[in-house]
């Protein structure tokens, strides 16, 4: 079988990673290279390369810190993603539309500082800015529309029902907001002036919270096999 129908068969799953990791080409007798798998969710494969896509995707994403990540951090974003997706399957899906991914993406290139270089306010520039990441347009537009997917199935399944009291906000501001201007010598703006912004804190730190039981539940029930390089799949 040619190597590349080898990796058909492999992502399609009519052929165990175990099978495809030992397949020969049958005219010459060679070992065939194929991807590696990382991990398994539940049947479904998490290989090497997508590994490798993570981390240039990481070029997309202008506000996350500039710490390196290790693999094992990439695996385990990898992992969770799966599950949500596999939980996002059994429920009726919201569109997101093009235009609102467009959108996005209009934004984004706006605020890539990489992107100065290659004036991507132009579509030859955003095209071999994207291109140098190793991504086509639609191949970005499309994982762009999954992010969003994510992140709106994840809003809606935890943020809807959270609330936060005045009471909260107010212990906030007195316990972690005004030490850390002290500790910066500087004022503290009034309680009143960012309330909004920290109910918004308040309901991200409650979101992740959530969120982060919600998956060590998931792969608590469910089977999560993590392969170590070089480790053949079952």
């Amino acid at each position: 079988m040619p190597a590349l129908a080898l990796v058909f068969a492999l992502l399609a799953g009519r052929m165990s990673p175990a099978q495809a990791a030992n397949a020969k080409e049958p005219d010459t007798g060679a070992e065939v290279t194929l991807d590696r798998v990382a991990a398994i969710v539940n049947g479904e494969l998490i290989l090497e390369s997508d590994l490798e896509s993570e981390e240039r995707l990481a070029a997309f994403q202008p506000f996350t810190r500039a710490t390196p990540v290790t693999r094992e951090q990439l695996l385990d974003r990898l992992i969770d993603r799966r599950l949500i997706v596999q939980q996002m399957a059994l429920q009726p899906e919201t569109p997101i539309a093009d235009a609102d991914v467009d959108a996005e993406l209009a934004s984004l290139c706006k605020n890539i500082p990489a992107c100065a270089a290659y004036a991507c306010e132009t579509d030859a520039g955003w095209q071999k800015f994207v291109a140098d990441q190793g991504f086509t347009l639609e191949e970005l537009r499309e994982r762009w529309r999954m992010r969003m997917r994510l992140l709106q199935f994840v809003e809606e399944r935890f943020r809807m029902g959270i609330r936060i009291s005045q009471a909260e906000i107010d212990d906030y501001y007195k316990t972690t907001l005004l030490p850390a201007y002290q500790k910066e010598s500087a004022t503290a703006p009034a309680e009143a002036t960012i309330a909004d912004r920290i109910q918004e804190i308040l309901l991200q730190q409650r979101v992740d919270t959530l969120l982060d039981d919600w998956l060590t539940a998931l792969r608590a029930q469910g089977g999560v096999t993590i392969l170590k390089p070089g480790e053949e799949a079952p």
